[in-house]
């Protein structure tokens, strides 16, 4: 399983939401370009999100994501705000290895389906839920439909995995959804990566015993130095 750090951009900075909401704002880096840097070579991929674009739904710190993905080098995924085929083609353009959408899945499926069919394995969903249902809008609205009816939607579309969130857990530090991203993992037919509330080094080895759960990513634990990175990577490794 491998592990992905997280910089999520609001304001220019790096921070963390306190369950996706935007009145609890916690900054960890004032230069996102440098930490970027710093985890270059340490690990393969990076999660990186444009909050304000994720809230806005359209690209709204783009060139400070171009800089990120240029310091980071290849393996960066970028989500937030990726509304259209427009701006996921802007963002792999730019570098980014993979793109990651989230309401464009509820609200036009089949553009979704249809970057995928022209990026295969490039494409990440991304299913934020709130109470079982897939929030969208940047978290602020919550749709009808359950992360499994969105995963069975796709069925055959060549998407790289299935991004899953219990949004009640985000940046609390209080333990993965488990049972949920393991059904996911279980039925929905595509890799799931696991994120949402990973702050310890036994949530990490729990996800990672989880068939299907191809990655976890970690932030506020990672920033406060609940345990390093290298502790999180090796946590991940144990787990035959």
């Amino acid at each position: 399983m491998l592990i992905l750090p997280a910089i999520d951009l609001f304001e220019g900075k790096a921070v963390r939401l306190h369950q996706g909401r935007y009145d609890a704002v916690t900054v960890y880096d004032a230069d996102p370009v440098g930490l970027a840097a710093k985890l270059e070579g340490k690990v393969d991929a990076l999660h990186v999100v444009d909050l304000e674009g994720a809230r806005e739904g359209r690209p709204v710190q783009k060139e400070l994501v171009r800089a990120v993905v240029q310091a980071f080098g290849p393996g960066v995924e970028v989500g937030g705000g990726v509304r259209s085929a427009e701006t996921a083609e802007e963002y792999l353009a730019l570098g980014a290895d993979k793109v990651v959408l989230g309401t464009a899945a509820i609200r036009d499926l089949g553009m979704v389906r249809a970057l995928a069919t022209a990026h295969p394995g490039r494409v990440v969903v991304a299913l934020d839920a709130k109470d079982g249902f897939v929030a969208v809008e940047g978290w602020v609205q919550t749709s009808t439909r359950t992360a499994l009816d969105v995963a069975q939607d796709l069925a055959g579309a060549p998407v790289a995995a299935l991004l899953y969130t219990d949004v009640a857990r985000d940046g609390t530090q209080v333990g993965p959804n488990v049972t949920a991203t393991a059904a996911l993992a279980e039925k929905g037919g595509f890799p799931v990566i696991a994120s949402g509330g990973v702050g310890s080094l036994e949530h990490i080895r729990t996800l990672a015993r989880v068939p299907g759960v191809a990655a976890a990513i970690v932030g506020r634990a990672l920033y406060e130095r609940v345990f390093t990175l290298e502790e999180a990577i090796a946590a991940a490794a144990s787990v035959p």
